[in-house]
């Protein structure tokens, strides 16, 4: 059974009419202009079909459909078309289940956005440029169903409605080329079919402290970037982004100039294999991205 954003609006109603803006490609009341970057779309042709995913330094965005719901709920400016056309790789996707479909929600806040919606701008990205991948994390956020609903509307996804064959879904980490026009998926919901386990140590690295406040979480993200360069072998995620005490975009502003200027120094010269670097408005930093970019193996 498929489900509407006109049913999910009505869904969402009574929560706060804050979170429900127009659809029509509104930003958000009150959004401040900030500067785009100048990452290619392009930037893993660069890299050989051998590369390991594990040793890339890879752009991403936490809450990547959080566009929406105020000051306290918004993550991001960009749309995932956006994020996905300035170099982001990684996307932290949170789906409601409702009518049988998954709605793309931050805690109570329907984001004006539904699964397909971003399935949509994954193929038509890929399409368009076959040399990149797109790592996406799928996670329950706002419904508690069981593992077995869950995975029903993920099959249903992928079966009924056509997208299995934009995924590549294996339990270990894909060479790049093996990866390429495909979205891996990284599985943080034990209904799903298969997919990358978040969190298994034996697999990742994570930090993500989101209940420090920005003095306390600096330290964090930058000494999980020399973890990375020192232990390499897991996927290392580091997570710039936190909700603690100010909204998440006063936050960003705090951490994201301390993230470029730390991978721009003499210390993170030469280094590669970072690690997925999930950030809320990365495009609020001129050259934040570039200077994330710029940690991945020279061919």
């Amino acid at each position: 059974m498929s489900i509407d954003r006109r049913s999910v609006l009505r869904g969402a109603a009574g929560v706060s009419a804050a979170g429900l803006l127009s659809y029509a490609g509104m930003a958000p009341a009150g959004a401040r202009a900030r500067a785009r970057t100048t990452a290619t779309a392009d930037w893993m042709a660069s890299q050989a079909d051998s590369t390991a995913l594990t040793r890339l330094t890879i752009p991403g965005t936490h809450d990547s459909g959080a566009r929406f719901g105020g000051l306290w709920v918004q993550c991001q400016s960009w749309t995932i078309a956006q994020q996905l056309a300035a170099g982001i790789r990684f996307l932290d996707i949170r789906c409601r289940v409702t009518g049988g479909s998954y709605a793309i929600h931050h805690g109570a806040f329907f984001q004006n956005l539904m699964f397909g919606d971003v399935l949509i701008a994954c193929r038509d990205f890929l399409a368009a440029h076959p040399s990149e991948t797109v790592l996406m994390r799928v996670k329950q956020e706002y419904s508690e169903v069981g593992d077995a609903e869950f995975r029903a509307v993920f099959d249903d996804y992928l079966d009924r409605r056509g997208w299995r064959s934009l995924f590549h879904i294996g339990d270990s980490w894909p060479a790049l080329g093996a990866a390429r026009g495909k979205v891996v998926l990284m599985a943080d919901n034990g209904g799903l079919p298969g997919g990358i386990r978040w969190g298994d140590s034996n697999l990742f690295a994570i930090q993500d402290d989101y209940n420090a406040e920005p003095f306390g979480k600096w330290p964090k993200v930058r000494d999980h970037f020399r973890r990375a360069a020192a232990s390499p072998g897991p996927q290392y995620i580091n997570f710039v982004s936190t909700a603690a005490g100010l909204p998440p975009d006063w936050n960003a502003d705090r951490l994201n100039p301390q993230t470029r200027d730390f991978l721009n120094s003499g210390e993170a010269a030469g280094l590669t294999g970072l690690g997925i670097v999930p950030m809320d408005f990365p495009d609020a930093v001129s050259g934040l991205l570039g200077a994330v970019l710029a940690h991945n193996p020279a061919r």
